[in-house]
């Protein structure tokens, strides 16, 4: 990036839009199966997702924590979002041009908690959130990163996600953000994938339920995390159910009290509360 342009002219004249269709964005706590979304998307023949950067988050300090050293510079507050904008759009054109697909997605849930960034990146961007009972993302934080997490998660982060992510919903315009539970979309693929689907405006694509074939850039931490989760519940289907229902059969009193003090109302709200055992 250059930190002139011509007499004139504005930032944006110099860094020009370089979206066909609108970016996509996958959001929702951490542990609610939005690997899961990534992966149906990346099977579509026209669109690409790949694995999280955190590369928006990160770039966020340039404009919001370090701005009070970053404009001593004097270049204004748009101009950094236009060449911010440039900056990835042209790392995922690069990735659209080595894959042979149209359109890129992002799915990274720490970005649930910079949507306002996002937006003023990406004003026509679509969100797509996926929700998932909170005692089965208690549980799965457990198994993932250990009690202590599970009990951060069960004290107030996963309502903070969905908080977050609900609160933009409220804002946008339906056709710019879709909420999805992924006890649905496991349990009824089909119906809930063309519902994503013609949500994006792409056309159906059986394949996009049968991704394990499909070469995703995973990591090899995924892979055997995977495996090792369809062998626990005797389910060796691509889109696997053995997970409802998780929080349930194995969380402790303390971690299930702990969440239903603190996000009862929410629970309940949701249609939770009568989940994850007595």
């Amino acid at each position: 990036m250059t930190g002139r342009h011509p007499e004139g002219t504005t930032a944006a004249a110099v860094v020009p839009a370089r979206e066909a269709a609108p970016p996509i964005f996958i959001i929702g706590s951490p542990r609610s199966g939005t690997t899961l979304l990534r992966l149906i998307l990346d099977a579509h023949p026209r669109i690409s997702c790949g694995e999280e950067t955190h590369f928006l988050r990160d770039l966020e300090a340039i404009v919001s924590r370090n701005w009070g050293l970053v404009a001593t510079y004097g270049l204004d507050r748009e101009w950094w979002l236009a060449h911010l904008r440039a900056l990835y759009s042209d790392f995922q054109a690069e990735v659209l041009a080595r894959s042979g697909k149209r359109r890129w997605a992002e799915k990274d849930p720490t970005y649930t908690l910079h949507l306002g960034f996002i937006e003023e990146l990406f004003p026509d961007a679509l969100f797509v959130h996926l929700l998932r009972d909170g005692h089965d993302v208690v549980a799965s934080f457990r198994d993932r990163w250990g009690y202590v997490s599970a009990a951060r998660a069960a004290r107030g982060e996963w309502a903070r996600y969905v908080g977050a992510a609900r609160a933009l919903g409220e804002r946008l315009p339906a056709a710019r953000f879709l909420e999805l539970r992924y006890e649905e979309l496991v349990s009824q693929p089909q119906a809930q994938g063309r519902r994503l689907f013609d949500f994006l405006g792409e056309p159906w694509d059986p394949s996009v339920l049968e991704f394990d074939p499909a070469d995703h850039r995973a990591t090899g931490r995924y892979q055997w995390f995977t495996a090792q989760r369809r062998a626990a519940g005797g389910d060796d289907a691509t889109i696997y159910r053995s997970r409802v229902g998780a929080g349930g059969d194995s969380l402790d009193p303390l971690l299930r009290a702990l969440l239903r003090w603190r996000n009862g109302e929410l629970l309940r709200d949701l249609g939770y509360l009568g989940q994850g055992g007595a």
